[in-house]
């Protein structure tokens, strides 16, 4: 994957991309909020997965680099900066980040959310409101249910199943790891963006209200003291 640093020093740049680079990503280095938007701009290689972005940067707030961004591109931006205060992430996750990171940060935990914005994010265009490649949307397919991710559309045996925007972000997540067991936990971060203490109970209702739209109550399997997993219909 490649991905975008906007971090104006580079010490702190130079041994987070070490990092990175070690895991597999590519990094390209940005100093500035008009580096960064450069960067962005449509070109004939692979856009980028992911944006790191710093708020402290030395030509423009990093808020006001966020909003560019959103204007020119989907691809997912996370804010990496040490403003821990609540105002702060509120404004940065209604600019459009997808995830706001308060440093110092464990860096297995960067990983992490890098991979979870990565996951639940369509293909980045290099501009907004042009079609992909492919007209036709990628589509995961578990018997009768049909999930299609670029246009968060989900029917059964051709009828569409209308579902809240959780209830889809939930039945993704499982329905791209067949047979995988998610830990309850997992499943809080990656869809509801915050920690396990207070949100089991949401979790709960949500698969219970999944199990009841798609009328297909064995394809949610609780695994007992662990999470859930989805179960392959049988052909």
């Amino acid at each position: 994957m490649r991905l975008l640093l906007v971090e104006d020093d580079d010490h702190v740049a130079a041994a987070l991309s070490a990092v990175l680079a070690r895991h597999g990503f590519q990094v390209t280095h940005a100093r500035s909020g008009e580096e960064a938007l450069q960067a962005l701009l449509p070109a004939e290689r692979a856009p980028f997965g992911v944006v790191l972005l710093d708020l402290g940067l030395p030509d423009q707030d990093g808020f006001e680099v966020c909003g560019k961004i959103r204007k020119r591109t989907t691809t997912p931006v996370i804010m990496v900066t040490a403003r821990a205060d609540t105002r702060s992430k509120i404004h940065g996750l209604n600019l459009g980040a997808d995830d706001y990171v308060v440093k110092p940060y464990d860096t297995g935990e960067l990983l992490a959310r890098i991979h979870a914005v990565a996951r639940r994010t369509p293909p980045a265009d290099n501009a907004p409101g042009e079609p992909h490649e492919a007209d036709s949307p990628c589509a995961l397919r578990l018997g009768a249910l049909t999930i299609e991710l670029p246009n968060r559309h989900v029917s059964v045996s051709g009828s569409t199943v209308p579902l809240t925007r959780k209830e889809f972000d939930l039945l993704a997540l499982l329905a791209q790891r067949p047979g995988v067991v998610f830990r309850r936990e997992q499943i809080i971060s990656e869809v509801w963006r915050t920690s396990w203490e207070g949100t089991g109970r949401t979790l709960e209702v949500h698969v219970a209200s999944l199990r009841a739209k798609l009328r297909m109550p064995a394809l949610i399997e609780t695994v007992r003291g662990v999470g859930y997993k989805i179960v392959v219909p049988a052909v």
